[in-house]
Parts: structure tokens; C-alpha cells; sequence
């Protein structure tokens, strides 16, 4: 019998320690009922009945109050999308509409017909001056006047 006494209030210290500890490291936002303060002596004043009630009572949920928000990518994220360029596409009359498939099949014809405009102002290297493009660079190939030559 001395030895089951021995046990349980070996077991007693042991919950007391860690509700302690519990409590005093706990989230101040997340204890319930009373404050900080008060759950320490009520642990260590009152053997048993503290401790459980701290862990039934005041110890608070395992997980924020606060509303945790998943991690979208920019370019899945709609409002983001939404946002950009004013919220929407500038029409003609100067109010903004909202983004969608067609105005972005539109805007990657434009941009192909640009780079198609600006490579049909390139000269290329059959376009009749006769001059090799990789030998435009001073330094580069035999040209007249150098004297490494």
C-alpha cells in the first residue's frame, strides 16, 4: 500500500510540474476562464482539481482562433488576377471590365504581330548588302585598316 501512495502522488507532482509549465508557456490569447495569473495558483494551490482543470478548462484549443489561409500562386489566384491592370480591361469608353479569354487571345495576337513587325525591319543576312552579319563587329573578320592583319 505504501508503495501505490508513493506512485500516486509521484504521478501528482509530475501533472502539477507540467500543467505548470503548460500554463506559463501557453499562448496568453488561447487560456480560457481566468488569467494567466490565477490558473498558476489555483495548479499549485488546489492538488488535484487544478492541474485537470487547467487541461479541461483553460488550456484552450489546440489550434488558433484565427482563420489560417491557404498559399496560392499569383497566377492561380483570381483576385490577383483580377486586380491587376485596375481590376479589369480598359474599354474603349474608359471603364474597366473584367479580365477573361478572349482579351487575352487578343493581346497574344498583338504581341506575335509586333515581334513579326519588328522582324521583318531586321535585316537579315540575304538581304542583298552583301555584308556577313557576323562580321559587322570592329574586330572581327579581315576589314581594311587593321593593323594585326
Amino acid at each position: 500500500m505504501p508503495k501505490l501512495l508513493i506512485g500516486l502522488g509521484l504521478a501528482l507532482v509530475i501533472l502539477t510540474v507540467y500543467t505548470l509549465v503548460d500554463c506559463a508557456v501557453f499562448d496568453r490569447k488561447r487560456i480560457r476562464g481566468l488569467p494567466r495569473w490565477v490558473w498558476i495558483f489555483v495548479i499549485v494551490l488546489v492538488p488535484l482539481i487544478g492541474p485537470l482543470l487547467w487541461l479541461l478548462v483553460g488550456h484552450g484549443r489546440s489550434t488558433p482562433t484565427t482563420r489560417s489561409y491557404r498559399s496560392v500562386a499569383p497566377d492561380d489566384d483570381l483576385d490577383f488576377l483580377r486586380g491587376l491592370n485596375g481590376g479589369g480591361v480598359a474599354t474603349a469608353t474608359g471603364e474597366n471590365r473584367p479580365f477573361n479569354e478572349k482579351d487575352q487571345q487578343e493581346r497574344i495576337r498583338r504581341m506575335e504581330q509586333d515581334l513579326a513587325d519588328l522582324d521583318k525591319n531586321d535585316p537579315t543576312p540575304g538581304n542583298g548588302t552583301g555584308v556577313d552579319p557576323k562580321k559587322k563587329e570592329p574586330g572581327e573578320g579581315e576589314q581594311p585598316g587593321r593593323r594585326d592583319a
